[in-house]
């Protein structure tokens, strides 16, 4: 019996400024390539599955940002943690590895962070898989609105968001939505708990949770970058997300007529319970829009 082939994943380093960047990455030099944008509170390991899937016919690069994961926590003393900075190590981080046309694929944090780019450099960007981030209004459930109304100077917020980075919250954000909790995996909140518990990893995550108001007021940016640059796009949306719920997916329409947009049956993480029926909807999208 022939077994499938699994791609030869590379697990690296690289020096972005004063930081040093951990990626994991897969597939053939001259493939088309992926640029996998983590969220919260995550690191390049939420990808795992999906590299095995399509890492032996596409380029997958997925780091850790500055502050998540394997990557270094740089000081904090100096600068507080924003989006605009994780950004910044993202832009140095494609420098760094000369990708300069590559398909991005956006969750969570990775629209914002992704979205900051584009708008930075445009030229980058051959199409865009948006997975749960949301850009738009209608895309904010009751409780994102809560989380974004914590802000420096804001009485409660800083004591708010930590409540949040706890075992059970981070636990509930990948079986919270899903049509089978016994089909996620433990491995994934277990492994982004260890990272949050490690020294002034919350700290950090306090910072970018203060800061998180910063993306709604981008929103009108963003979708007027949208609408002039019309990258191709395919939208795909776990409905049952209590951050973002499905009319965040539908919005992209306004501003996007042409992109593709798939709903599914699960919550906020929708790799882990639908990989098998989004896997080869991104190859699909890969094959055509990848160069």
């Amino acid at each position: 019996m022939a077994l499938a082939s699994f791609p030869d994943v590379a697990h690296r380093y690289v020096d972005v400024g004063d930081t040093r960047v951990f990626y994991r990455e897969a597939g053939p030099a001259d493939a088309p390539v992926l640029l996998l944008l983590h969220g919260f509170p995550s690191a390049s390991h939420q990808f795992r599955r999906l590299i095995d899937a399509l890492g032996t016919r596409y380029r997958l690069i997925a780091p850790d940002y500055p502050g998540f994961g394997h990557s270094d926590d740089p000081d904090r003393t100096a600068s507080r943690y924003s989006f605009e900075r994780i950004t910044d190590t993202v832009e140095g981080f494609c420098l760094a590895l000369a990708l300069d046309r590559f398909v991005a694929y956006l969750f969570d944090f990775g629209g914002p962070v992704g979205l900051r780019l584009a708008a930075r450099r445009p030229e980058w960007f051959a199409g865009l898989v948006v997975q749960n981030a949301n850009a738009y209004d209608e895309g904010l459930s009751d409780l994102a609105r809560g989380m974004a109304a914590n802000r420096l100077g804001v009485e409660g917020a800083e004591d708010r968001v930590r409540e949040i980075l706890v075992l059970p919250v981070t636990r509930s954000q990948y079986e919270g939505g899903a049509a089978d909790p016994a089909r996620i995996a433990p491995d994934g909140w277990t492994l982004d708990q260890h990272f949050l518990d490690l020294p002034g990893r919350k700290e950090i995550q306090v910072d970018l949770a203060l800061d998180y108001h910063t993306n709604i007021e981008r929103y009108p940016a963003w979708q007027q970058w949208l609408r002039e640059n019309q990258p191709p796009t395919l939208i795909l949306w776990g409905r049952d997300d209590a951050f973002f719920p499905e009319a965040g997916a539908h919005a992209y329409l306004q501003d996007l007529p042409a992109a593709e947009v798939h709903v599914f049956d699960t919550g906020h993480f929708a790799l882990e319970e639908k990989l098998p029926e989004i896997a080869p909807l991104i190859a699909d999208f890969l094959d055509r829009n990848g160069k």
